[in-house]
């Protein structure tokens, strides 16, 4: 597609004010194309986005000041170049990437529209071997987990790791990534998702809905060694995870958290996250839980995109894709996701001839 056949208007999911999807949510047909581009930004056509827990979080947490709506929704997508702008992508190539939340607020733009500008280095072409739909969903899910387990925990071959919500998207890229680099993987999920985390890699697999977690990894940690790293994936709310760790992480061990944002504006929810932000400042001398908690704030960092990139192209890391929805489906496939029964990500095919 030539620069000059680039449309002045598009079809767009639009968040229009705090609240639920089916509240904030608009579908227009005349939001405007962003063709004037800053350097070292190109302009996208979307194949295909994806949904994301914090997209939905934030949608009805954050107050319309905060997020500057009107925007486009959503952050992971795929795509083909259609102005690559002298960067050193060409037209014409296919590529996968993400919009992050304060670049989304800050430019209005999203994954839920027919085309997007982004910065290049946002960007990486898409591997031969996977489908854009499958593609559609990697970026966000997959850097917060390489982030959480390589830039922040450390964690090396040989190591064992626990990763709370293995089939979440986020946990199901962990459970891959760590596997692939020679880890000991250990991976709650509910009983129906036992085989589908086993799947993915895990070595040893916990059903949370049966049993006390922090009980049962205290009852494992007196036949086997302790954990190096825990890596909740879930971003729980509840702190008792992390305040019995003593008892199975090791000293020099690390609590590695999404972030724990509420489920629901519910009294109980925020006291749940009162009493974890309270344990987590508390002084180890006063008591607190003498590990070290850590939050995984995702950044854009090329070489962790690439990493990935290189891991996805070898099949090491493959997209665990749960549904794919038409664009005009939105509001359904958000239903899927909030059900918190989604097993991998949830596609929303922009073009509808995207495989």
């Amino acid at each position: 597609m030539a620069p000059q056949s680039i449309p002045d208007i598009q079809k767009a999911w639009i968040s229009t004010c705090q609240g639920t999807p089916a509240k904030s949510l608009k579908l227009v047909s005349d939001w405007p194309v962003p063709k004037r581009l800053q350097p070292e930004e190109v302009l996208v056509r979307i194949q295909a986005g994806s949904l994301n827990p914090v997209g939905w979080k934030l949608m009805k947490v954050l107050p319309n000041f905060i997020a500057r709506r009107p925007n486009v929704a959503e952050h992971d997508f795929t795509g083909v170049i259609v102005d690559s702008n002298r960067t050193h992508f060409n037209n014409g190539d296919e590529v996968f990437g993400w919009i992050p939340v304060y670049l989304n607020m800050s430019t209005s733009q999203g994954a839920l529209a027919q085309f997007v500008r982004v910065p290049a280095d946002h960007l990486v072409l898409r591997p031969r071997n996977i489908t854009p739909v499958q593609a559609a969903g990697i970026s966000l899910a997959s850097l917060t987990a390489y982030q959480a387990l390589f830039d922040i925990a450390h964690l090396e071959a040989n190591q064992t790791i626990l990763i709370s919500g293995g089939s979440t998207a986020v946990g199901a890229f962990a459970v891959q990534l760590a596997k692939a680099s020679g880890a000991r993987v250990i991976a709650t999920a509910s009983g129906r998702n036992e085989q589908h985390v086993r799947d993915l890699g895990a070595d040893e697999f916990i059903n949370y809905t049966k049993t006390d977690l922090p009980k049962a990894l205290t009852e494992r940690a007196q036949v086997s060694p302790k954990l190096n790293v825990i890596f909740d994936a879930v971003g729980a709310s509840d702190s008792s995870l992390y305040t019995a760790s003593e008892a199975y992480l090791a000293p020099n061990g690390i609590f590695v958290t999404t972030g724990p944002l509420p489920q629901t504006s519910s009294v109980s929810e925020f006291w749940k996250l009162f009493k974890t932000f309270g344990a987590v400042i508390t002084p180890r001398w006063l008591g607190g839980t003498k590990r070290a908690y850590k939050l995984v704030a995702v950044t854009n960092k090329p070489n962790d995109l690439r990493a990935i990139q290189g891991l996805v192209a070898e099949g090491s890391v493959k997209p665990v894709v749960d549904s794919v929805y038409a664009f005009e489906d939105v509001l359904q496939a958000y239903d899927r996701l909030m059900s918190t029964h989604a097993t991998g990500k949830v596609v929303i095919k922009v073009d509808s001839v995207a495989e």
